[in-house]
Parts: C-alpha cells; structure tokens; sequence
C-alpha cells in the first residue's frame, strides 16, 4: 500500500544543497483560507471498490464529487495533457484547484532535470485555475520493492528537491514534500533528509499524517514528535483516520488525535491547507458510497478544523 498512489498516477497515462540546514524557518506559513479539498485518490479507492472506473468518465465522476459538497479539488497529474482535460471540467462543476499532485525521479541524475521540467510545465498549465501548491513525493528506486535509496542518492534527491521548489517559487508557487511509509524506514533517514537538506523557503511540507504513523508503527509519539521538528514548514495536511489501524469509511475520531494535532498547529500559528484523504483498503467498513462518505467527512471537517476553513 506504500506506493499505491504512486502507481494510481503512473498508471494515468537546489544544487549544492549537501550540508545540513535548520530544520525550521523562523517564519509561520500563513495561507489565506481555502477550502477543503479532497485529493482524487481517495475517490479512486471508493470507485474501484464498487468496480467502476474513476477515469471511464470523468465528467460524471467529478458530477459526484461536487455532488458531496466539496468545493475543491486536488487531482493527481502526470502531464500538461491532463491539466488542459482537467481545466473545464473542473469550471463546469464549479470547483477550484488550490493545489495538485505530481510524482517526480529525483535520486537519479540523468532523470532528475527531465522530472523537474515536467512539474514546471503543470505548474504554468495550472496557473488558469490558481493553483498553488504543488506536492510530490520523489519516487522510490522501484515500484513496490523494498530497495532502499543510497546515501549519495538521497543528497542528490535532496538537491534536486531544492532546485525544483526554487525554481516554483519564483513563479509563486509552493512546493510541499510528501511522503509515504517508504519514507519511514530506516530511521526515516529520507523523510529527515529531505528537509535537512533543503532551504525552508523553497520546499515546503505537505504533512501526509496518517502515513507518518503507519509508517513508524502505528505511533502518534513519532507523529507528534515529527510535527514539533518540522511543524512550521506545514503548508497542507492529508487528512485519513483509522481504528485499531484499519482505515475507516469516513473521517471521525480514532486512532489519530486532530484536535491536539489542530492545537498544536494554532500555538505556532500554522493553518494549512487541509485535503481529505480517506481512502478505503480491504478490511475497510463498507456500509455508503463515496457522496455519502465523504458528506460525512466534511461534516467532522468543520466541526474539528472549522476555523481554518473559508
């Protein structure tokens, strides 16, 4: 399940950054309010349970979406391609784009500068829709394997990851670093990197909160302790819940404590940008359909996260 969204995105078709840097700025990143978004993976993982294919239609999908009460959208994009299907669709159902999902080969020299290029390209295609913040998480050295990347690959992830939120900056863009389980092992030595590694004000966090906990054991100890090293370069949660370390159908109390992780947040003064991630896997509950489920959610949403919404 490590990559599953890694592969879901596959399947659709700064330099000299090598010593080690302040883990935190000393600037709060304030975003002004946005709405709730809800990243398209999740919604894969409810249609594919009921066997219907998210892509088959994608007028009507996103019919769906909107149809649940969400405002915005944060689809998964391989290439320019896609934004320009994407952009009157999304017009159509009167949903905005505040921030998108690009995979990107960063550990690899030779395919490093192709990658960036290519999320810069979304980027500008993006810009119509106000898009602003661009998440990626640096693809692992082979899908679904258990091969870990070298040290010298990681200092050469960790430059071009630096480059490429440089180069998004100046076009006033944000680049949010997300991660995985994947990122997890070995002492989260490649979580912790990447944002050693890298300047504050050019990449930022997209804090995936429940793979930080999975991928460390089910531990809110390293959750936390992960929000009190880095918490002032959150720019956007994802948001799943789980019980007993089962995801659930819909976003509620559970496993993970969001209203100490909302109160930790206010006392540095950091509001990000909040995306619903409850995906669904095989001992999942099922009992509605993803209009239902996510209503629910966005209930919970403004009952926890309430004052950070539009």
């Amino acid at each position: 399940m490590s990559i599953s969204r890694r592969n879901f995105i596959g399947g659709m078709g700064a330099a000299g950054v090598t010593a080690f840097l302040p883990a935190q700025s000393t600037e709060s990143f304030h975003l002004n309010p946005l709405p709730i978004s809800c990243n398209q993976y999740a919604w894969f993982t409810f249609y594919n349970r009921e066997k219907k294919d998210w892509f088959a239609d994608l007028d009507s999908s996103l019919a769906d979406y909107a149809l649940s009460g969400l405002k915005a959208f944060e689809p998964g994009i391989n290439n320019v391609d896609e934004v320009k299907k994407l952009l009157p669709l999304l017009k159509k159902h009167n949903l905005s784009m505040p921030s998108l999902y690009a995979n990107s080969t960063l550990h690899k020299a030779d395919e490093a500068q192709r990658s960036i290029q290519s999320v810069i390209d979304i980027a500008d295609a993006a810009h119509e829709a106000g898009t602003g913040i661009i998440v990626t998480n640096p693809n692992p050295i082979e899908w679904g394997s258990d091969k870990n990347k070298s040290d010298a690959e990681l200092i050469e992830q960790a430059n071009n990851l630096d480059k490429l939120g440089a180069a998004l900056k100046r076009k006033g863009v944000r680049l949010a670093y997300h991660m995985h389980d994947v990122e997890l092992r070995l002492a989260a030595r490649e979580l912790h990197h990447m944002l050693q590694a890298t300047h504050p004000q050019n990449v930022s966090l997209c804090l995936d909160v429940h793979w930080v906990y999975r991928g460390s054991g089910n531990s809110q100890v390293a959750l936390f302790d992960i929000v009190s090293l880095y918490g002032k370069r959150i720019v956007e949660l994802h948001i799943r819940q789980s019980k007993d370390g089962v995801w659930q159908e819909v976003l509620g109390e559970g496993d993970i404590n969001y209203r100490r992780l909302v109160n930790v947040l206010n006392k540095i003064h950091v509001r990000p940008h909040l995306v619903l991630e409850q995906c669904l896997e095989s001992k999942s509950p099922h009992t509605m359909n993803a209009v239902e489920a996510h209503k629910q959610d966005l209930m919970y949403s403004k009952d926890v996260f309430g004052a950070w919404l539009q």
